[in-house]
């Protein structure tokens, strides 16, 4: 039973390990002025891929987290399939990056905080182990979640107040 318990703590310890790079490369998207989400996709131990939020930089709705880091570890592997990998993401994928994972054959993912509007991996659909496809990706939710939420809601709070602060600037400029 030891061994069991060792072997779980393990788990967990690399787990909040490729967590906190996803929350590193978020912190990347934040600077670039994107949402904080990143991602990261382990193959072997290895980070084979690694992604953050570049749609407005991109001009790309395309380029979220999850499918800049798929796109990295299969230019690494040399296949689209990304068999027996595990991606970790600081955010709930949405659909697109849900399918995206689905079609690219990633064995987990492993998510920080829950999208209560978009998430595809339980919090309004799960498209990730959906009865009618092909593949069912494992999930693990939950993974520094307090942190993950916490960078996100940080965010969203400045975005807030500087859109606020422009708005007052705005109405106390000096009709021309």
């Amino acid at each position: 039973m030891t061994d069991k318990i060792q072997e779980i703590e393990l788990l967990a310890a690399t787990d909040d390990a490729f967590m906190r790079r996803a929350m590193e490369l978020a912190a990347q998207a934040e600077a670039e002025g994107e949402v904080p989400v990143g991602a990261v996709i382990v193959h072997d131990g290895v980070i084979i891929g690694e992604g953050w939020n570049r749609s407005i930089g991109h001009h790309d709705a395309t380029a979220h987290a999850e499918m800049m880091a798929l796109r990295q570890a299969g230019q690494t592997l040399k296949n689209y399939r990304l068999i027996d990998t595990t991606l970790y993401v600081t955010l709930e994928p949405c659909p697109m990056c849900a399918g995206a994972m689905v079609h690219s054959r990633v064995g987990k993912v492993v998510f920080g905080a829950h999208d209560a509007k978009t998430g595809a991996a339980g919090s309004t659909m799960n498209l990730l182990s959906y009865e009618g496809v092909n593949h069912h990706v494992l999930v693990q939710g939950d993974v520094l979640a307090t942190e993950c939420r916490a960078q996100l809601q940080a965010f969203f709070k400045r975005r807030r107040a500087e859109k606020k602060a422009a708005k007052i600037a705005a109405r106390q400029q000096p009709d021309v």
